[in-house]
């Protein structure tokens, strides 16, 4: 759908008079999706853009080629963008995969054309956020348990490869901070199996990572999972401390 919407917003900007603005528009607005888009297509000849899908969220774009490959890219990446900040979130990523009990995609830095993209292997199955309040509700136990469990294992490692991202800022543990836009559910299963998108990830509190778990979604907030996930990772934490 996304990328319907900026072909068809790139197609209208041919009617403005202004050249200044149309770039203005394609640049700012529309973030140079196509050349970005086209970047891609050059770069790998042999994958089959022709089943492709857009995303947009937070501070980036994504093309979904295939249903095998995500390559996502910062809004207003320009070529002058540190290359300090695209390393961020492969960083976090690489130092959780393997601590995480939920599938973390590996993140490789491809370079197309000038611009740097993140890509890593598609995960199958539904956002989590995308079912019906009842269906979220009716498997809150499961899902709040499998959610719990994930919290525990990332909160409360200590990867000494993230060590120079703590900084001064308050906190007693990692978290992803945008867990209820991210988490993907096998279809068949009904069991979570990814969790994706750790642009907002750091170094905070438990209790901002208990509460990002339902902050975007009211169904999701509506369905009583919270209270599960937190009971379920103090009975972790409560049998942790008694071994």
């Amino acid at each position: 759908m996304w990328k319907l919407f900026f072909e068809i917003c790139d197609f209208l900007c041919n009617f403005i008079p202004s050249r200044r603005i149309r770039n203005k528009i394609r640049t700012e607005q529309l973030f140079d999706w196509r050349r970005k888009y086209n970047a891609l297509r050059k770069k790998y000849p042999g994958l089959n853009f022709r089943r492709t899908k857009m995303i947009k969220g937070g501070w980036n774009i994504g093309f979904i080629v295939d249903k095998k490959y995500v390559f996502k890219i910062r809004k207003r990446f320009d070529k002058s963008t540190p290359t300090e900040k695209i390393m961020r979130e492969k960083q976090i990523t690489d130092a959780f995969r393997n601590i995480s009990p939920l599938r973390i995609p590996k993140i490789d830095i491809v370079d197309a054309d000038g611009y740097i993209f993140y890509k890593y292997d598609f995960i199958p199955g539904r956002n989590l956020n995308t079912y019906s309040a009842r269906t979220i509700k009716s498997h809150a136990p499961q899902w709040g348990a499998q959610i719990a469990e994930f919290i525990y294992a990332v909160h409360n490692a200590r990867p000494g490869t993230l060590d120079n991202m703590r900084g001064p800022r308050d906190g007693d543990g990692w978290n992803h901070n945008d867990i209820c836009n991210n988490l993907i559910v096998d279809n068949k299963t009904m069991r979570i199996v990814g969790l994706i998108d750790w642009e907002y990830a750091g170094w905070g509190l438990l209790t901002t990572e208990f509460n990002n778990t339902v902050r975007f979604s009211k169904k999701i907030r509506e369905s009583g999972i919270q209270g599960i996930i937190i009971a379920q990772y103090n009975a972790m934490a409560t049998t942790k401390t008694a071994k």
